[in-house]
């Protein structure tokens, strides 16, 4: 029998075809289906940030995650990128896909689907090794791809890659990044905020859910992201979108109001966090900002036809901030 490291090499005979696909095809956003509770309801957990071999209370966080799973008895994980750091993998063979990924999230509760996008720092290594799909012939949970939209019945999730958007890692002298399938540039956004306006308008879901790395609205170190301002809010605005959840602030927060029905919610804090680097600061009044923990910690999303519950918990378990959204009177409770 094979070894795995045998089959790995198997699996990068296979990258060169793969790499053509994903380089010249801009095709429209895959669709994939996830089915809920017996009753239509839904759970969930989301962490972004966290890919260390376990260092950086990563592995604290994933027991934390695994009793807080099974007590909600979640259906899935959502990962909001920066998967594995500090540069992303190497290849479909770097054993650092098992190390900070299959050997760390070991509860039963959580040998559940894992929805993923890249973040900045995935694209600082092999990104095309994270969407391959021989990664799920290693571990069956992974499902990574670019853009994507998830449908659950109450609720669709459009997961949209957000580092192509940074105009800031194309000028960047100090890293380097996997832009295989990106360029042209300016052609591949034009496609997926096609792509994403036009999901998301006919979509009929009862929750509209999007889901990227960086984060429209931030009080944490990283902040707003203009480029996302200028050219995705407006269409997530337009089209009924209730939450945004993205990462890369290594942070837990909650932002609410100026001008949108949106809530803009982080969860980027499952490992190495902000704690003792920054501090939430302005332009965000006590009204917009509703809530910010810069520890290590993570996201649960419980939803039905009338109502979201959702909550932030800390590196020990503990709920830091719960609040519920109700469908019917749009707003939060």
């Amino acid at each position: 029998m094979a070894s795995r490291r045998q089959t790995a090499r198997m699996g990068l005979a296979l990258t060169f075809l793969w790499t053509r696909l994903i380089v010249f095809s801009f095709a429209e956003l895959q669709r994939f289906e996830h089915s809920p509770k017996d009753d239509g309801s839904l759970s969930f957990l989301v962490i972004g940030d966290w890919g260390r071999r376990g260092l950086f209370n990563q592995s604290r966080v994933a027991l934390q995650m695994g009793k807080i799973g099974q007590k909600l008895d979640t259906d899935f994980v959502i990962s909001t990128g920066d998967n594995f750091y500090d540069d992303g993998l190497k290849g479909l063979d770097d054993p650092a896909f098992e190390e900070s990924f299959t050997k760390i999230y070991t509860a039963k509760s959580l040998q559940k689907r894992w929805y993923s996008v890249l973040g900045n720092h995935d694209y600082r290594g092999d990104a095309l090794a994270q969407l391959h799909p021989f990664l799920r012939k290693i571990d069956t949970r992974w499902l990574c791809l670019r853009s994507f939209i998830l449908d659950a019945e109450i609720a669709e999730f459009f997961f949209l890659d957000t580092s192509p958007f940074v105009d800031a890692y194309f000028i960047d002298k100090e890293h380097t990044y996997d832009w295989r399938g990106v360029t042209p540039r300016k052609a591949f956004l034009h496609n997926l905020l096609k792509d994403l306006e036009s999901a998301l308008r006919e979509s009929t879901a009862t929750w509209k859910i999007v889901v990227g790395h960086h984060a429209i609205r931030s009080a944490g170190y990283h902040g707003d992201t203009e480029e996302l301002i200028q050219k995705v809010l407006p269409i997530l605005e337009a089209n009924n979108v209730d939450f945004y959840m993205n990462g890369h602030d290594h942070c837990l927060e909650k932002i609410t109001g100026h001008g949108s029905r949106i809530q803009f919610l982080t969860s980027g804090a499952g490992s190495k966090a902000w704690r003792g680097d920054t501090t939430p600061y302005e332009p965000y009044d006590k009204d917009g900002l509703e809530f910010f923990y810069d520890g290590q910690g993570f996201m649960s999303v419980q939803l039905t036809k009338n109502d979201a519950n959702l909550a932030f918990y800390n590196v020990f378990g503990k709920a830091l901030h719960t609040w519920r959204v109700s469908k019917d009177l749009h707003s939060a409770v």
